[in-house]
């Protein structure tokens, strides 16, 4: 695929973008099947696209081939049906290595993480993606968050570069990308893709929103696909009162749980999905399980989003 219809496909959405677990089995080993049924039921829940193997699917965990084996099931369960777009990351070497290893597996796209652990300056962090770019024919979507935090001026040259089409926002400083955003439409006018990637993106999206940033991942969609659904319908026909109840009864709560466990964004996701009756089986090393108070805890969270569902704005009052 080229980037060009990659990047129309996610412009104009239509639902949540789906960031999948990865299912391991009893053994700890990589459940294929399992996994196949948990990317298959998030198409058919009304995801707009599969993000495999990024962080919520646990990529830091993931052998070279695994890896490969999670983007192909991946691409098998869309069927087409939804694009497809694989995480790779590390260091630059290890990053084409698995940017590669997604195309051969069919991925339409990539989500390029930080890479591993080194502190860059601008110049080696755009020569890193650059590389990746031009590594595959994959249109890439750079993501900024922790140690490749960008300049405006850096995100104009990554908007210049061929394959690249989006930035993915995981830092949070609605400042700079608002800086971003002007820098980029005033110097590189045309279509850049922008994405408010912060845990449970729903929780900041009114804000993201107001600067133009209409895509987010949604984990919450991975064990709760008709909460996420509800919110981003009420956030395309501007229905506020919806927006507000679910903010206040069920994003809010999860997040303030979310926040007593380092590593939850993934293993309290990974705890839900297992809550809604399919076993993904637990995180690897080295994230950590919820407590059973903490899970407790979730399935309440859960319940009370499901009953929110069910009430008109009146009843809320």
């Amino acid at each position: 695929m080229t980037p060009a219809p990659l990047a129309a496909r996610l412009s104009v959405p239509g639902g949540p973008l789906f960031f999948p677990v990865t299912a391991y089995g009893p053994d700890g080993s990589v459940d294929l099947d399992t996994y196949r049924t948990h990317v298959r039921r998030g198409v058919e829940a009304g995801a707009a696209a599969v993000f495999a193997c990024c962080g919520t699917g646990e990529f830091h965990a993931l052998t070279p081939e695994e890896y490969e084996a999670c983007v192909r099931v991946a691409v098998e369960a869309a069927a087409g049906r939804v694009p497809v777009v694989a995480g790779a990351g590390y260091g630059t070497a290890l990053a084409v290595r698995y940017a590669r290893l997604a195309e051969g597996a069919g991925a339409d796209g990539l989500l390029a993480m930080p890479p591993y652990l080194v502190l860059a300056g601008q110049e080696g962090l755009l020569r890193h993606y650059r590389e990746i770019a031009a590594a595959t024919a994959l249109p890439v979507i750079v993501y900024q968050r922790d140690n490749a935090v960008f300049t405006p001026d850096t995100v104009v040259e990554l908007a210049r570069t061929d394959g690249v089409i989006g930035l993915k926002d995981g830092l949070g400083d609605l400042d700079l990308m608002q800086r971003i955003v002007s820098a980029v439409r005033t110097e590189v006018p045309g279509d850049f893709l922008y994405f408010n990637g912060m845990p449970t993106a729903e929780q900041t999206q009114l804000a993201y929103r107001a600067i133009g940033v209409t895509l987010y991942s949604s984990a919450v969609f991975c064990f709760a696909p008709e909460i996420a659904l509800a919110f981003y319908d009420a956030l395309e026909a501007g229905d506020d009162a919806t927006v507000g109840r679910l903010l206040d009864g069920f994003y809010r709560p999860f997040v303030e749980l979310r926040a007593q466990g380092r590593g939850y964004a993934v293993a309290l996701v990974k705890a839900g999905v297992r809550l809604r009756g399919l076993d993904v089986g637990e995180v690897r090393p080295p994230l950590h399980e919820p407590s059973e108070d903490h899970v407790k805890q979730l399935a309440e969270v859960i319940e009370r989003g499901h009953v929110l569902l069910e009430k008109e704005p009146e009843d809320t009052k």
